[in-house]
């Protein structure tokens, strides 16, 4: 994808990072919009539809945890890749983030050069979800990895991009015991470093979303898809 036909939301409290992240990511040729604060921040991104957002995680109004949960609430932004760009480095804060359904966690300061990498490095996932296979029907669960859905009967289940490719990941082989690392690698890449219970909080989510017999823990190795009579 031609990268001016690729939209970023900034959203930051600190006017200097919106200023020099915004003016790097503007000279790679990305239309770029930026917020100040939560409530504009998912506001513009209902908007805007951008490809990629990055949040600040402590901000006025709204933080950017809140400000996650709601962007995933939106249907049409399921597929939005979304990393925070905080000064917090904690395990719960990251954790949290996760949860809300965060794709990936930066930690500031970091020099633009690097940022740029690393946004190209998420966008690369963006364009590789496109190329790949397209339906496919298992436990009563329709799978389209082209359009990135599921649906469960008549009813649609909105995934965010990282449960959706958990999802996909153990669904391609199903009762086969991925390790911990291949999720970790295939999912996630070997670029991104995350926490210990990341791929816990994501399993603990598809459970809640899609049933809790379809997933089975091995401890110790990792988990499994499971199709049941």
């Amino acid at each position: 994808m031609d990268t001016s036909a690729i939209k970023i939301l900034l959203v930051d409290d600190e006017p200097d990072i919106l200023e020099i992240v915004g003016f790097n990511l503007s000279g790679e040729g990305y239309q770029v919009f930026t917020a100040n604060n939560g409530v504009e921040g998912v506001a513009m991104a209902k908007e805007h539809k951008p490809h990629l957002i990055i949040l600040d995680v402590m901000m006025p109004e709204m933080d950017g945890i809140e400000a996650c949960e709601q962007i995933r609430k939106v249907p049409e932004l399921s597929n939005t890749v979304i990393t925070f760009l905080t000064a917090r480095g904690e395990d719960y804060s990251q954790m949290a983030g996760f949860d809300a359904g965060a794709d990936d966690y930066i930690t500031k300061p970091i020099r633009p050069k690097v940022l740029v990498s690393k946004v190209k490095a998420l966008l690369r996932r963006l364009g590789g979800t496109q190329e790949a296979d397209n339906s496919v029907n298992i436990g009563g669960l329709v799978i389209n990895r082209e359009e990135y859905k599921v649906l469960k009967g008549d009813d649609e289940i909105v995934l965010p991009r990282k449960e959706f490719e958990l999802l996909s990941l153990l669904t391609s082989k199903p009762g086969k015991v991925f390790k911990r690392e291949d999720i970790l690698n295939k999912v996630w890449g070997n670029e991104v470093v995350v926490g210990g219970r990341t791929i816990d909080v994501h399993i603990r989510k598809l459970r809640e979303k899609i049933g809790d017999a379809s997933f089975k823990t091995v401890k110790g190795v990792g988990y499994k898809f499971v199709v049941n009579d």
